[in-house]
């Protein structure tokens, strides 16, 4: 029973994440540049905020599946598992990218330079660079019996850097600015926070859909391997 949690949940999220991504994104888009006012102290740069945070959630959100996942297949070893745990590295790297590149485009504006070594960057980093490893290893450990294995413990260590990230700039000094549950500042105009909310609504549903879309891959693959092999 068990093996059919994640074809299920890939089922459903390509019968609803298409059509809420599909919905919400171009709303999105036109909030962002269109409706949300210009901050006064960022001006025109800021508006890459609503790009920057939505993907960061995704990203975190599809590491963390990609650890539960693992969690999963170590305990059932389920080749379902499996290919929902690489689908959604596989997401998270994607929004991970848009998060460093989104990140320091904005950083340029902001701070002067592309890059800086404050903590809440360095962790994200480092971050991306343990799921970057465990592309890595699907791809140099193809045709290994024990590569699934080892990618689900890789996994489960990658998620556990996640709330390190999330803290980062509570526990070291850092220049990063904390806009969402800041008590002394932040944002404030309802119009962001909604056009914030129409972003992380529109990013979810789009990853969502690309995870579902890369497990079914995965499964195909792997059905088409099989009857491959059975040839005669």
């Amino acid at each position: 029973m068990t093996q059919r949690v994640p074809v299920r949940l890939e089922t459903w999220s390509l019968r609803l994440a298409p059509p809420l991504a599909t919905l919400f994104i171009p709303i999105a888009v036109v909030a962002i540049f269109f409706w949300v006012p210009t901050d006064a102290g960022l001006g025109l740069s800021q508006r890459i905020f609503y790009f920057h945070v939505p993907c960061a959630l995704a990203a975190f959100a599809s590491y963390a599946a990609a650890g539960l996942c693992g969690i999963a297949y170590l305990r059932y070893s389920r080749s379902e598992w499996d290919h929902a745990s690489n689908a959604a590295v596989g997401t998270g790297m994607l929004f991970g990218s848009l998060v460093l590149i989104t990140g320091s485009i904005w950083a340029k504006t902001a701070w002067g330079t592309w890059w800086t070594w404050d903590a809440r960057l360095t962790t994200f980093l480092i971050l991306w660079l343990v799921f970057a490893s465990y592309a890595m290893l699907r791809a140099l450990g193809r045709g290994n019996d024990m590569t699934p294995r080892y990618a689900a413990v890789l996994a489960i260590v990658g998620t556990l850097n996640i709330p390190l990230v999330m803290v980062a700039t509570k526990l070291w000094r850092t220049i990063h600015p904390q806009v969402i549950g800041n008590p002394k500042g932040g944002i404030e105009d309802p119009r962001m926070l909604a056009t914030l909310g129409l972003g992380m609504v529109a990013i979810l549903a789009l990853c969502v859909w690309f995870w579902a879309l890369r497990s079914r891959i995965l499964r195909v693959e792997e059905k088409l391997s099989v009857l491959e092999a059975s040839r005669p």
